[in-house]
């Protein structure tokens, strides 16, 4: 066997290195610059194109969701599948239209009214105090899995709060959304069962997850919204008392009605969302 000269060997060596990190990344643009010096015997500069058979297609990156003003942006977490669930019907003899929603504050119910004086009956949150408000507005948007922009006055007073969250089980805004007019004010979902039946909103109205998905099958962009204080109660027509029989066979007359009592102190209506509103920026 004829003896390797040592510069021939330290080619055959430098060729074997150079074939073991042909697949190193970081050369991934073209030969080292010592590669080139003893391999390419002044055929010029060598290229991972000319052995790919042409340029390799970078990989794009996925989008990271759109950054709120500030950055910070936080994950609302998974979404899985709700099936509506629909609430009972109860007896509804009220002046509203059928197809449209009635908010009642007072007893934490929202109402979607029915033909023949029949409502659903879903229970709610509703704002707590100082938050609440009465006042008509439509439908104006439906959305799943909204994402939650908390405002700014919200954020002052927390925060730890989010410029934005994306749609999840984790975001407050639930698994529907039905946005009121152009308010900041919505009927949406949520996880919280304990807040249900409460006055803990910021003026929003929160319902259960299955039941909002349940409205929303029903009420439609434009459906009109009332929301008030309380609802009137029924009225009970009763018939007239007998006037009592003296002995003798004569009726004795009729006591004089009494007085009325006093109704007792009035309470103001409560402000709609614009008088609140304004109210707030107000005491900044």
């Amino acid at each position: 066997m004829r003896r390797v000269d040592g510069k021939v060997g330290g080619v055959i060596l430098l060729a074997l290195l150079a074939s073991v990190t042909w697949a190193n990344a970081g050369w991934a643009q073209g030969w080292p610059s010592w590669a080139e010096d003893v391999f390419g015997m002044g055929r010029g500069r060598l290229d991972r194109r000319d052995f790919d058979g042409g340029a390799r297609q970078q990989r794009v990156p996925e989008q990271a969701p759109r950054a709120a003003p500030g950055g910070d942006v936080r994950d609302g977490g998974a979404r899985p599948e709700i099936a509506p669930v629909a609430p009972a019907t109860v007896t509804f003899e009220h002046d509203f239209p059928a197809n449209s929603i009635v908010i009642d504050t007072g007893s934490r119910a929202l109402f979607y009214v029915l033909p023949d004086k029949r409502a659903y009956r879903y229970a709610i949150s509703v704002g707590r105090e100082g938050f609440n408000w009465t006042g008509t507005e439509s439908i104006s948007r439906k959305q799943a899995w909204p994402d939650w922009y908390p405002p700014a006055e919200m954020r002052e007073r927390d925060p730890n709060l989010p410029e934005k969250m994306t749609g999840g089980l984790k975001n407050p805004l639930g698994a529907m959304a039905l946005y009121l007019g152009d308010t900041l004010y919505r009927i949406h979902g949520t996880n919280d069962v304990k807040s249900i039946g409460q006055a803990q909103s910021s003026g929003c109205f929160r319902m259960l997850n299955a039941a909002v998905l349940h409205l929303a099958s029903l009420a439609e962009v434009g459906t009109a919204v009332s929301v008030v204080a309380s609802l009137p109660g029924r009225q009970e027509v009763g018939r007239a008392p007998e006037p009592p029989v003296a002995a003798g066979g004569q009726a004795q007359p009729s006591p004089a009605p009494a007085t009325p009592a006093s109704a007792g102190p009035t309470v103001d209506p409560l402000p709609d969302y614009r008088s609140l509103r304004n109210f707030a920026l107000q005491r900044r």
